[in-house]
């Protein structure tokens, strides 16, 4: 990644980051938890969710991560349920930014095509809004990896009914597991967690024209 992408690329996982454990805050607020509230993460403020090591990893290893979202399960009033509809609110935040960012992006282009609008401007516009759309797409992506600590684990256990034990043993197998996935497709370029391809496809779903 060269300097420009990098910076460019900056807003969007501080969007995609503060709006997901937000999202993750305000679920387990609306249903009956007011942990999150209580340790200030119910806010868009960044400075309350972004985790700075991760921030620095996604910017430079293409993976990272924000600060979690806490929440008690004993305050819910449905906890295998309403955990996973926290787990699934961070994800799902960052598909609708995607695919706003999207309707932006094919808006532009249509003006630009419309009035002739060129330019240095028109092309650091342009690749920011890419970066923004494809940072929350991979955002949505990679949390859904069915892999702890990641969301779509989260999602898998609430429905498998685990005991506490077998779940807590194999979260803890989780993040080292995943870090060791990552590194080696990094090295090898073998597509173990295809991201990269589940994104391109999820965002030429909004591009594709029939001829």
């Amino acid at each position: 990644m060269n300097i420009e992408s990098a910076v460019l690329s900056i807003p969007g996982i501080i969007i995609g980051f503060t709006v997901h454990e937000f999202c993750h805050a305000f679920a387990a607020y609306k249903l009956g938890d007011t942990t999150a509230r209580d340790e200030g993460r119910l806010t868009l403020n960044p400075l309350r969710h972004i985790d700075i090591i991760g921030f620095i990893f996604i910017l430079f290893a293409g993976f990272g991560w924000a600060r979690p979202v806490r929440f008690n399960p004993e305050r819910l009033k449905s906890p295998r349920r309403d955990k996973a509809i926290i787990a699934a609110a961070g994800p799902l935040s960052n598909l609708i930014l995607g695919i706003l960012f999207i309707l932006l992006i094919k808006a532009v282009i249509f003006l630009q095509t419309a009035s002739d609008w060129n330019g240095v401007i028109a092309k650091q516009t342009l690749m920011l809004l890419s970066s923004l759309i494809t940072i929350n797409i991979g955002l949505f992506v990679f949390n859904l990896i069915p892999i702890p600590p990641l969301d779509g684990s989260h999602i898998v256990f609430s429905g498998l009914n685990l005991k506490s034990e077998t779940e807590y043993r194999i979260m803890r197998i989780g993040t080292p597991l995943l870090f060791i996935l990552l590194i080696v497709q990094g090295r090898t370029g073998i597509n173990i967690l295809p991201i990269g391809k589940a994104v391109h496809a999820i965002i030429g779903i909004f591009f594709y024209q029939q001829q």
